[in-house]
């Protein structure tokens, strides 16, 4: 018999390269596909299924482009103000893996996610309490209640004491509307990303064996990774229902822009409470309204974490309930609550006068202290966990998820304070916000102007890590250059070339020291925000107000540390939005901001509602359905081949592959950080237990790599070689440069490749023609289990069994 059709399915990396490039062809056609996310062939393969003839001993070549998942239409550009709720997402994900076996692992699990929730709900309020710090606080209360600042802005006259609109609640009442408006972008996004991504439904299961439940679909799905103790096995990636968050996405923005509307509502009820509760000529009814106001907000709050902290995600089968009650009663009470509030402040109070600041200092401060808490406790509950399973390779110990939620609630903490310092400082002109104490513009929070004076600190602290970690990297050059030519037998040495490869090999191995760094700013983060904290509470003045009279050193470096910092954060805040304005734009600029949403949005909406969508949710099952769909069809094998973060897409697509089709399948991945960055954050998902799982059931598996990539390396022990053990993944460290010098095959000087153009290598056509030549034996020999041929094995299929209770496909 003539040997099936082969198909080599290639999945990019970042940055999206096009179709044309990735199949060295002008003018590729889509197949199949949208203008969103598509498999590309090149024009004369489009028909190859009609004439398998044609491609005896060479493979179908077609492409899978996802990069417009990441780097679409300009709206993208509004992703960036969610940076924060997305790093706050990743530490979710960061988690350690729960020990096998242990009692108490489930709890300490549920505690974990629960603990990341209620930080990603924290920064939610942040964020909508600088949006009131800045409408209600600095506009409404202090400037438009000031007649210097009046005068020179027209636009607030009819705010001015005197005017209809001159009564303090009616003035927040009017600036409520800019961050209730805010909550309600924040709801736009999400919930359009949601129909767009998470509401996407996964093949449906057959429980009897029968038809399809939902519609037809390729012959032989039976869900993910066989059977539920083998989807178990394998790990989270293997579950019906991982990458189907359609519930709990739902639950989540629900009680988000509930906690965003709530918190303007208490930002406005607040001053008017205070108000009543002073004046003695209050009406009666009026008080009592706002003692009822204040239980409602109190319930609306209590509400709100409840939501949030009762159940996390459901992966075990794909859940396509909705909390119908959550999703659309909590935010539509909470927005009925905040119009009550509008009208309650707005009632006429003919003699209350604005004075000083809104009590921005207590908010921001309670915010603060109870995200360090949350983070020290989240750390607790990491390190339990890693103890219980230290072998995994777990950054930093096990406390990689910790040092995430703290550069999140970091970014947080910097974007929300730098845009009120910047208001703050476009209001008042030239002078300082706070200084002198009593000036007619008080400006912003004390503890935001301590927050901007560590910011200098924390970089000299970077520049010193980043100096030692380069000093280590000039020594490891200098050993790796000595020993470069020997290398390349028979090459004259050149000192120069030597340098420049010894160069690249110890620039991508600081990728293995990134852990630490992470680990080391995120430590001094802390502190610094502590005593940042601390001299905010206990001083109440700005850090230059609050070192005067103290040694003329500490006064002057206080001072130097605030303005420093306070223009720091406007050099920040300016650039980002700049660079915001050009990437809505431009889509050059917008594909290079699509690089970090690639990296950071593969993993679903777990703990936050707002962050950027995630992509993955869209790819994996694409690809799954084009493997099964494609095998069904035509008897065929396949090689899905991944660079870079494809080779992640490609791994997880095969982990949701029925085992009909994977024994059809073998996987070539190449500059892949499957175990250098995905096994190391991301532990529970990407270990070694779930690689080694991946190893088992899908033996034809090959890894390229290079010692001078800074992204890419081996899979390495976990899924190695031993006594019994199969055969290992790994073929590398490659050649790289493929020349040392100039030659008759080189003429001219090989360049470094790095993390690019592993296709150039000899090796790449040799391991994927060996991956296919194994598919066609086994195919041809009708074996699965081919434990006396030389090179990649295929698994012996495993008897089917019923999945438990609960846990279908």
């Amino acid at each position: 018999m003539p040997d099936p059709l082969s198909l080599e399915l290639l999945v990019h990396g970042v940055a999206g390269a096009p179709p044309g490039e990735l199949l060295r062809d002008p003018h590729p056609v889509r197949v199949t596909g949208d203008s969103t996310a598509a498999v590309f062939r090149r024009a004369e393969d489009a028909d190859a299924e009609a004439h398998p003839g044609r491609y005896t001993g060479r493979p179908v070549r077609e492409a899978y482009c996802w990069s417009r998942l990441t780097s679409g239409n300009g709206a993208r550009a509004l992703w960036l103000l969610l940076l924060p709720f997305m790093v706050v997402n990743l530490a979710h994900w960061a988690r350690p893996a729960a020990p096998a076996g242990a009692e108490a692992a489930p709890r300490a699990v549920r505690t974990y996610g629960l603990l990341v929730r209620v930080l990603a709900l924290s920064l939610t309020v942040l964020l909508v309490a600088a949006a009131c710090e800045v409408a209600l606080d600095l506009l409404a209360w202090q400037c438009a209640g000031n007649p210097a600042c009046t005068a020179s802005r027209s636009w607030l006259g009819f705010a001015e004491p005197g005017r209809w609109w001159g009564q303090p609640g009616r003035r927040l009442a009017l600036g409520a509307l800019v961050p209730a408006a805010l909550t309600g972008l924040l709801w736009y996004l999400s919930n359009r990303t949601w129909s767009a991504y998470e509401s996407q439904p996964p093949p449906a299961a057959e429980p009897d064996g029968g038809a399809p439940v939902g519609g037809a679909r390729p012959v032989g799905w039976a869900g993910a990774v066989g059977a539920g103790a083998d989807r178990e096995a394998a790990g989270p990636l293997g579950r019906p229902g991982f990458w189907y968050g359609r519930r709990i996405v739902a639950r989540l923005r629900a009680a988000h822009t509930a906690a965003g509307l709530l918190t303007v509502a208490v930002a406005v009820a607040a001053p008017a409470l205070r108000y009543d509760r002073a004046c003695a000529t209050t009406a009666p009814a009026l008080r009592a309204t706002g003692w009822a106001v204040g239980a409602l907000l109190a319930a609306g709050a209590v509400t709100v974490l409840w939501v949030v902290c009762r159940r996390g995600r459901s992966e075990a089968r794909p859940d396509h309930r909705l909390d119908r009650a959550a999703v659309t009663l909590l935010p539509g009470g909470a927005l009925a609550l905040l119009a009550a509030v509008l009208l309650y402040a707005g009632w006429s109070r003919p003699g209350w006068v604005a004075a000083g600041r809104l009590p921005g200092d207590f908010t921001f401060g309670v915010l603060m202290l109870g995200q360090g808490a949350c983070v020290l406790a989240l750390a607790l509950v990491a390190r339990r966990l890693h103890r219980g399973a230290p072998r995994t390779g777990a950054a930093l110990r096990g406390l990689g998820g910790p040092a995430v939620a703290m550069l999140g609630c970091a970014l947080g903490g910097v974007m929300s304070g730098g845009v009120a310092q910047r208001v703050a400082d476009w209001i008042d002109g030239g002078a300082t916000p706070g200084m002198p104490p009593g000036a007619a513009f008080p400006g912003p929070p004390v503890l935001l102007s301590w927050q901007a004076a560590v910011l200098p600190p924390l970089l000299i602290a970077l520049g010193l890590l980043a100096a030692g970690v380069g000093s280590r990297a000039a020594l490891v050059r200098r050993r790796i250059a000595a020993t470069v030519a020997a290398e390349y037998p028979g090459e004259p040495p050149d000192a120069d070339r030597s340098r420049r490869i010894a160069g690249a090999r110890a620039a991508a191995a600081l990728t293995d020291s990134a852990p630490w760094f992470v680990g080391a700013v995120s430590g001094i983060t802390l502190l610094l925000g502590a005593g940042a904290l601390a001299g905010a509470w206990l001083s109440g003045r700005v850090p230059g107000e609050a070192a005067r009279g103290t040694q003329p050193l500490l006064e002057a470096a206080a001072r130097a540390a605030q303005d420093t910092g306070s223009w720091l954060i406007g050099i920040g805040i300016a650039a980002f939005a700049a660079w915001g304005r050009r990437a809505y734009r431009d889509p050059a600029a917008r594909r290079t901001i699509g690089i970090l949403w690639d990296v950071g949005t593969f993993w679903p909406r777990a703990a936050h509602p707002f962050a950027p969508p995630c992509y993955a949710e869209r790819a994996v099952p694409d690809l799954a359905w084009r493997m099964t769909a494609w095998t069904a069809r035509t008897g065929g094998r396949l090689v899905i081949s991944g660079h870079s973060q494809g080779s992640v897409l490609a791994a997880a697509a095969v982990w949701q592959l029925p085992p009909a089709t994977r024994r059809r399948v073998a996987l070539l991945t190449y500059g892949s950080p499957l175990a250098r960055l995905y096994g190391r954050w991301f532990p529970d998902c990407f270990g070694p237990g779930p690689l080694a799982a991946l190893h088992r059931d899908l033996d034809c598996w090959r890894n390229l790599w290079r010692s001078t990539d800074p992204i890419g390396g081996p899979i390495g022990g976990p899924v190695g070689s031993g006594p019994g053990e199969r055969e290992p993944v790994d073929r590398g460290p490659l050649r790289d440069p493929l020349a040392y010098g100039r030659s008759p095959r080189h003429p001219l000087p090989a360049p470094i490749l790095r993390h690019g153009d592993y296709q150039a290598d000899p090796a790449f056509d040799a391991e994927r023609d060996a991956l296919l030549a194994r598919l066609a034996a086994a195919a041809r020999a009708d074996v699965h289990d081919t434990r006396d041929l030389p090179g990649p094995r295929v698994s012996a299929p495993r008897p089917e069994r019923a999945d438990p209770p609960g846990t279908g496909a």
